[in-house]
């Protein structure tokens, strides 16, 4: 067979004993995966503990074949510096896309700002983590043509390196909520007031639960991240638009729970507007105003109207 090789293929004897360890290096390692995965398999439940062991096993297997195998073939090199000195070098050059994603592997799995599972915004991709490798990450997107950040659908497949230089928003890391806003418009005629309070009271029907945990959140992230807010409880903020007077509604929630927050909001607050009389939605209209009957007492006077 030696002779064959070198008769017909070129295939020196030392060349086919490189690639004949190379080639049992690699069934070595791939029957040490296979049996590490079986017996992780048969002893965890968890699928998030099975992929991250399926990752770890990925990337042992990986490194360690590149190290032997560069050892193998690359003769000469009296040590692995030298090694792989000369290995950086070249990629830096001739292959700067795949060393900045390496790089920004490196960087996701070192300073984790992220993790599988999380919900992150990448430049102006949104999207929850489904997976990562070494050369890209997954985001299944959200937002886009879809309302209130829901899913897409889609996949997006972001490389690694753009970890390194674009904007990397997290939804759930340090604290696990976010602020969330509902503007509710109403009528200058209306009861603002009384408006305002069963607001107040409706917000806080949908939040109280989360407080107390969000305390305890913003307790833990503070130790990492200087994270203060005097307030947590839902707020109703009050400002005068063109169209009417907007009442804003401000709460916690979990990122994945706003639209279903927010629809059980809205239909609190049209059953609440319904039964009070002295409260309506308003929206852009156009009025005339005759300020001798409609304006007040010490205002009134012969006024032109205004459209």
């Amino acid at each position: 067979m030696r002779e064959w090789l070198q008769q017909n293929l070129g295939l020196r004897p030392d060349i086919q004993a490189r690639l004949l360890s190379t080639l049992l290096v690699i069934a070595a390692l791939w029957l040490v995966r296979r049996v590490a995965l079986t017996l992780v398999y048969r002893n965890v439940i968890d699928p998030w503990a099975r992929y991250r062991w399926r990752k770890v096993t990925l990337y042992v297997t990986v490194i360690t074949g590149a190290l032997v195998g560069g050892r193998l073939w690359i003769a000469g090199l009296g040590s692995l510096a030298t090694f792989f000195g000369l290995v950086s070098a070249g990629l830096a050059i001739a292959l700067r896309d795949v060393v900045a994603n390496l790089a920004g592997w490196v960087f996701i799995l070192w300073r984790r700002p992220f993790e599988v599972g999380d919900r992150i915004q990448v430049g102006p991709h949104k999207g929850d983590v489904i997976d990562q490798q070494l050369f890209q990450f997954t985001l299944l997107e959200i937002g886009g043509w879809v309302d209130a950040d829901q899913s897409t659908g889609r996949l997006i497949h972001i490389p690694n390196g753009r970890a390194l230089v674009e904007p990397l928003a997290n939804y759930n890391r340090g604290f696990p909520y976010i602020w969330n806003e509902v503007p509710v418009l109403i009528t200058f005629e209306s009861d603002w007031k009384k408006a305002k309070a069963v607001l107040e009271a409706i917000a806080t029907r949908h939040a109280e639960r989360l407080t107390p945990e969000a305390e305890r959140d913003l307790v833990a992230a503070s130790r990492q991240y200087l994270i203060y807010f005097k307030k947590l409880t839902p707020i109703v903020y009050t400002k005068v638009v063109d169209d009417g007077v907007r009442l804003t509604i401000r709460y916690l929630i979990d990122p994945r729970a706003r639209r279903g927050s927010e629809q059980a909001i809205w239909q609190d607050v049209l059953d609440e507007f319904r039964a009070a009389p002295d409260i309506d939605l308003a929206y852009p209209t156009r009025r005339a105003i005759d300020y001798s009957r409609e304006g007040k007492p010490g205002l009134r006077g012969t006024r032109p109207s205004i459209d």
